[in-house]
């Protein structure tokens, strides 16, 4: 949100998304991420893939449509997370090859992974998140091992994504400031 109220304050439209999203593939997902419907990490990444067709091509909010109409679109979550939450418990070349075989999903053109140590990500969930339940990747072994992957999935897919990598232990504000400068680094404003 603070960096698509950066991006319109240059003067764009920007639409934020988010992956699972909240069509039924999504619904779906959410459930088996909170426990509470089981699965394989197999049909969890098939999963994953339908629900981002759906994001990439519904006709009434679909990225497609989005920038069609000349909005900036930010996401909180794309393939990558599939290649590295599902990739590293199932095969990475299926999950990539499945999606990138897939025309309807679409390519970012830029990239802004945030990272952090595994046990600050689990301090600042239990802190914003208190009342909710822990989602099932959500503790240090899983989050170290997903963090290795996404090393992974970047140094794999380094020449072709524009990924830039944000120190997100900080400040809000200190934060918000790399993203800023990596976005207008980037974007040549």
């Amino acid at each position: 949100k603070i960096l698509a109220d950066y991006i319109k304050g240059k003067g764009r439209e920007v639409e934020i998304t988010a992956e699972p999203t909240a069509h039924p593939t999504g619904k779906l997902i959410r459930k088996i991420l909170s426990g509470e419907v089981k699965s394989t990490p197999w049909a969890l990444a098939s999963l994953f893939l339908s629900d981002r067709i759906i994001h990439n091509t519904d006709p009434e909010d679909g990225i497609e449509k989005m920038l069609s109409e000349g909005k900036t679109v930010i996401s909180d979550r794309y393939y990558y997370s599939t290649f590295s939450y599902q990739g590293h418990e199932t095969d990475l070349d299926w999950a990539m090859n499945m999606h990138f075989s897939c025309p309807e999903v679409r390519r970012p053109d830029l990239v802004l992974f945030l990272t952090m140590a595994p046990e600050k990500c689990i301090e600042r969930i239990r802190a914003n998140r208190p009342d909710e339940a822990i989602e099932i990747y959500e503790n240090t072994e899983s989050l170290t091992k997903i963090s290795r992957q996404f090393d992974t999935v970047f140094s794999i897919l380094n020449e072709d994504e524009n990924i830039v990598y944000i120190d997100a232990d900080g400040t809000i504000e200190e934060v918000s400031e790399r993203l800023f400068e990596a976005y207008d680094t980037y974007c040549g404003e």
